[in-house]
């Protein structure tokens, strides 16, 4: 969503141009909004969503919400007096308010007005649709459509395989706490497995966030740099937790494998200040 409002503001010129100059190119509203004038506008403007008209002196609104495919009788006789006085009317009669979540749509929406006479015309656009028929976001409708779903089904899974991995860690210790069998590794094992459910669960959740429910086209080094770091912190804490419950068990045998023991350590510290390293340099570029 904040994609499209930053590319919404850098070409902001360029739509309130196109949508001026289209308008009076090609549509003459005068008087009522009589069914004819309506439907050539969603016929030229296709991110076009909703049209209704204002009285400029009484404020309320004196038609129904109009829509593509239907007409809504209930918004009539609305007071729009909020809307009117935060209009910048420019000198041709048209004003556009910034991005804002519509109401009636639930979508990423500007609107467009235009005053002639004593009625004010307004017009909701679709500001996901506006800008990607102007070009100023590409994408393949059908390619896009698979990526989304393959995301989805990828990202879901991941979370199953989360779930799946801490009921396990559930199970296992409840199993373990009823036949008081416990030991080192029948409570550090279900640790682990919470903290890897943990990590993918995360993963997914940042996947379907991005490329699903709020797909981002404009790449944020930093938002890649936190989710890559929060995932090798999570991964980071398994193998630590993996590390210890290998030293309990050798040093418990008093024998000579404690070496093997060290090399784990020193392997988890190298990772660690590997990470610190990248942490340190990624921050210093940003």
């Amino acid at each position: 969503m904040k994609e499209y409002i930053d590319v919404y503001y850098k070409h902001k010129e360029e739509v309130e141009a196109f949508i001026e100059d289209t308008f009076h190119n090609n549509i003459g509203i005068a008087g009522d909004l009589e069914e004819s004038n309506y439907k050539e506008l969603f016929r030229t403007f296709k991110s076009l969503e909703l049209v209704y008209v204002v009285d400029h002196q009484s404020k309320l609104q004196i038609s129904p919400n109009i829509f593509y495919n239907k007409i809504d009788k209930e918004a009539k006789g609305a007071n729009r007096h909020y809307l009117i006085n935060r209009l910048n009317i420019k000198e041709n009669e048209f004003a556009f308010t910034t991005p804002y979540k519509s109401t009636p749509t639930q979508n990423l929406c500007i609107t467009v007005s235009k005053k002639e006479g004593d009625k004010i015309f307004f017009m909701d656009f679709n500001l996901k649709r506006l800008i990607e028929r102007l070009g100023f976001i590409e994408k393949n409708a059908s390619f896009s459509s698979f990526q989304e779903k393959f995301y989805m089904v990828v990202g879901f899974f991941m979370m199953a395989i989360a779930f799946a991995a801490i009921l396990y860690a559930g199970i296992n210790f409840a199993q373990s706490l009823f036949s008081m069998d416990l030991s080192i590794q029948t409570i550090f094992k279900p640790i682990i497995a919470a903290t890897l459910g943990l990590a993918i669960f995360d993963l997914a959740k940042t996947i379907l966030e991005q490329e699903v429910f709020y797909k981002s086209y404009i790449k944020d080094a930093k938002g890649e740099v936190k989710v890559l770091t929060k995932f090798l912190f999570t991964i980071l804490i398994a193998l630590a937790i993996e590390t210890l419950m290998v030293v309990f068990k050798i040093a418990m045998k008093e024998n000579p494998d404690m070496i093997n023991a060290l090399y784990l350590m020193g392997g988890i510290s190298l990772v660690i200040l590997s990470l610190s390293v990248f942490i340190y340099l990624a921050n210093k570029k940003q």
